[in-house]
């Protein structure tokens, strides 16, 4: 029999579901306007006519979208550098995280200590643009031309995604590690065969971190990818951005959708992967980092 909520309880609930879902709404109306706006025509898309639902619909900006080989060419490079990029830095980042959870790690305070610094205290800005472009040089001398590269390797680092998975493998029992030993497990198997499947549930958030870091990555890239080839699709949006809202340019556009259209199927199709990933994700979220630990 389920208990009566108390007045006070009742009010509560009311204004919790209330704002939740205000905040759920204000989080789902740009990305419903921007589809809106994507296939309304013209007219309706330059007089700001469009609100939640589109008008005079067309499928022309997305058409001319897909027509387009650098939006293609600016996919796969995001595609290249998301997947090789979370890989890289979960790879490194758990390896470094396991090193730091150890109590018999020499200095280990030490190391702590510095990592936690570099969130406190940056170098700025154009301290890090020399280092990236010494990067850059060492790399063209080993003979690796391709400048996604340094945006995949020398820009891989979150100090904050190594601290969740040092506290992850912090928080797996000692004796499950002491049985593995017994056992004869080997360092290696001990981090994957207990420490990573135990910690599944950090391991694929800090994934997610730094998939969406690498898939919304812009201004690195544009610093430091020069050839328009390798241009991210964030970087693609940007400059069609600026060049569909160049005077001179759109002096002369005729079409029957406004410019806008275009940047707005742009932005909903850079959405789509990470919508589409996500629900898989999710799941983990809610699972505690350790299942079936030893109860001292």
């Amino acid at each position: 029999m389920k208990r009566k909520l108390e007045t006070t309880e009742l009010i509560f609930k009311i204004i919790s579901y209330t704002l939740l879902t205000m905040f759920a709404i204000g989080c789902l109306y740009p990305f419903l306007y921007a589809i809106a706006s994507s296939i309304s025509g013209r007219r309706a898309v330059e007089y700001s006519e469009v609100v939640l639902f589109p008008k005079d619909i067309q499928f022309e900006a997305f058409g001319q979208m897909f027509t387009n080989n650098m939006f293609w060419n600016a996919y796969s490079n995001t595609l290249f550098i998301t997947f090789y990029g979370t890989v890289w830095a979960l790879g490194y980042s758990i390896l470094g995280a396991y090193a730091l959870s150890k109590k018999r790690l020499l200095f280990r305070k030490t190391f702590n200590f510095f990592l936690v610094f570099t969130m406190w205290f940056s170098a700025g800005i154009v301290p890090q643009y020399l280092n990236y472009l010494n990067t850059k040089d060492v790399f063209n001398a080993v003979g690796i031309m391709d400048d996604k590269w340094l945006v995949i390797i020398a820009m891989g680092m979150a100090a904050m995604n190594v601290i969740l998975l040092r506290n992850a493998f912090e928080g797996v029992p000692s004796e499950i590690e002491e049985a593995a030993i017994v056992d004869g497990a080997t360092e290696f198997q001990v981090l994957s065969k207990v420490y990573i499947p135990m910690s599944k549930s950090t391991i694929a958030t800090v994934a997610l971190f730094f998939g969406i870091s690498r898939w919304n990555g812009y201004f690195w890239a544009r610093q430091m990818i020069s050839n328009s080839n390798e241009h991210p699709l964030m970087v693609f949006i940007r400059l069609t951005l600026e060049e569909y809202t160049d005077p001179e340019v759109m002096s002369g556009w005729n079409q029957a959708y406004a410019s806008d259209s275009v940047i707005y199927a742009l932005i909903v199709c850079s959405i789509v992967p990470i919508l589409v990933i996500y629900p898989f994700i999710q799941k983990y979220f809610a699972k505690g980092t350790n299942v079936g630990g030893v109860k001292e």
